[in-house]
């Protein structure tokens, strides 16, 4: 995964979500469904397609789908 269309297929494809690369800087308070069992999830998902270790500290600061995708690229 090095796009972010990479990575909305897989929040699309894993975790369900009806997201457009439109959607991911909107609040994920936005998000239609979005729920904290979704960011654990997501950041299982991130870890083994990237091969990083994430902080989690950095993922629960994150406030959309944009930054968690910053989180996971090291951006």
């Amino acid at each position: 995964m090095t796009t972010i269309d990479e990575f909305v297929s897989l929040v699309q494809d894993e975790l369900g979500l009806d997201v457009t690369p439109e959607d991911v800087g909107r609040s994920l308070d936005e998000l239609a469904g979005w729920d904290s069992l979704h960011l654990l999830t997501l950041a299982t998902l991130l870890e083994r397609t990237t091969g990083r270790s994430l902080v989690l500290t950095d993922l629960l600061e994150a406030r959309s789908l944009e930054r968690i995708y910053a989180v996971a690229v090291g951006a």
